[in-house]
């Protein structure tokens, strides 16, 4: 045997066991497709790193089996991974909504903890290896790579499928891990492209482009969840953190709500200007809570050139809806090039929730995005790439 184990895939769930291995004093090999690992690591909160977040739980994250992560979170939690980082000099300097970034730092420093750790173990990382094949045998997996040209072997008693998801097939991902499983006979749970950005095409689409630049904080719906931060208009549809996080609950076809004025109320705020000065224009009250170039956007909906003080019982009822309950249907979304993440993956019924080895392929680990688990934006998907990598580890 060539290690204890072999870890395919050098991102934050392969370093993390890695990692977590070494202080175990066990021997592991990890094989990374790019020529650098953390590659995904490098390009998060555009190369700030969103490294975890305080409000981190089950909750936030979507899976076909809603309990699986909290066996992990157990075993790892946000504290255990404040702690660990900033044993090696980062510092987590709070964002918004519990988003931790590292302070004076960035995400070149987070690779370079591990970097520097597996050096210090004895880890072996090899780049640039493009795996070709995975032999399963009773006790033992057989991996064939391709670097440089040349073919290579390894051999160990233990296998951690840490290769990632779908999204930004630039960045080297590929659907590896979902075929290797697919073809052990393991149950794959539809995957669609999650934390993506979504478009606007037919009578609208113009509409949204004309916008493009504009951002606006609101409060986004569906029947099954919502969130208030900004969204962006752009000139394909709509992009910000509030859709990002809706486009993880929202299917094609689907139709969601957007709150444009979020804990207010438009008609209320019709009715005292009306007492203050009947003569206000609607578009005039518009512009004390959006941009010019939103209130004219709204003159296509709405009468933004009426006085305030006559406005019928129905225009008054029509402002209440588009204000509070704007109707977006989208056509798409922008696809794997675009999305933070993935949604669906390798089914969590075929692992222990406990130790994140299958259940019917001892030996055999799966870590990370790979799994059907997906976190919302904002730190928490790290965290699952953290507490998965350590939790691995510790059965190796």
């Amino acid at each position: 045997m060539d290690a204890d184990a072999i870890i395919i895939g050098a991102g934050a769930c392969g370093l993390m066991c890695a990692v977590q291995a070494g202080y175990l004093g066990k021997k592991v090999i990890l094989l990374e497709k790019n020529d650098q690992p953390g590659a995904k690591i490098l390009i998060s909160g555009g190369g700030r790193c969103n490294y975890t977040n305080i409000f981190a739980g089950d909750e936030q994250f979507i899976s076909a089996n809603k309990h699986f992560v909290k066996s992990a979170f157990t075993q790892w939690t946000v504290a255990d991974t404040i702690s660990f980082f900033e044993t090696y000099g980062i510092y987590g300097k709070e964002k918004t909504l519990g988003q931790l970034f590292p302070d004076g730092k960035n995400a070149k420093d987070v690779v370079a903890v591990f970097t520097s750790l597996c050096a210090d173990f004895g880890q072996r990382l090899i780049c640039g290896a493009q795996v070709m094949d995975i032999i399963v045998d009773e006790g033992s997996f057989t991996v064939k790579y391709e670097i440089g040209g040349k073919t290579k072997t390894l051999k160990a008693p233990k296998l951690v499928m840490a290769s990632g998801g779908l999204p930004i097939p630039k960045m080297g991902a590929t659907d590896f891990a979902l075929r290797f499983a697919r073809g052990l006979g393991l149950n794959i749970v539809e995957t669609a492209p999650a934390l993506v950005p979504l478009t606007i095409t037919g009578k609208d689409e113009d509409w949204y482009a004309r916008l493009s630049g504009n951002s606006v904080f609101c409060r986004v719906s569906n029947d099954r969840i919502a969130f208030e931060e900004n969204i962006l208009f752009t000139h394909w549809g709509l992009s910000g953190p509030a859709i990002l996080q809706i486009s993880s609950y929202w299917k094609r076809g689907e139709v969601f709500n957007i709150d444009l004025l979020p804990g207010q109320q438009m008609g209320s705020l019709i009715e005292a200007e009306r007492k203050q000065n009947g003569k206000t224009l609607l578009s005039t009250l518009f512009n004390r809570h959006f941009t010019r170039k939103f209130t004219d956007a709204l003159a296509k909906f709405l009468p933004v050139e009426k006085q305030v003080a006559v406005l019928t019982k129905a225009e008054l009822e029509n402002i209440e809806q588009i204000i509070h309950e704007f109707k977006v249907k989208p056509a798409g979304d922008k696809g794997y090039d675009k999305a933070e993440v993935m949604r669906g993956g390798v089914d969590t019924a075929e692992l222990s929730s406990k130790t994140l080895e299958c259940r019917r392929i001892p030996g055999l680990f799966f870590g990370g995005e790979c799994l059907d688990v997906t976190g919302w934006l904002g730190g928490y998907n790290f965290q699952w790439a953290w507490a998965s990598g350590f939790v691995i580890a510790q059965n190796l």
